[in-house]
């Protein structure tokens, strides 16, 4: 009969053990390594990156032009003033 009842409280003993490893599992809280703010500056400043090469690339090797001329603002004005017929 002792044994049994070593039994019964090893079996106890487990259930309680495996009810308390559930709730330490359910409260743990992922934590993020980058903000998302500081994934929105990201992504924002990727794609003005993104915007600016895609610039060069087109007007000066796409274009036959300066590919740093396509950073110049007297450029856009020019092109600008071609798009609104302004002379």
């Amino acid at each position: 009969m002792a044994t049994k009842e070593a039994k019964q409280q090893e079996k106890k003993q487990l259930r309680k053990q495996h009810k308390e490893g559930k709730k330490k599992t359910s409260r743990k809280t992922r934590r993020r390594i980058l903000p998302i703010w500081l994934r929105l500056v990201i992504v924002l400043v990727l794609s003005v990156l993104a915007l600016l090469i895609g610039l060069v690339v087109g007007y000066g090797v796409i274009g036959d032009g300066n590919p740093l001329d396509a950073l110049d603002w007297s450029t856009w004005e020019r092109i600008w003033n071609l798009v609104m017929k302004k002379e």
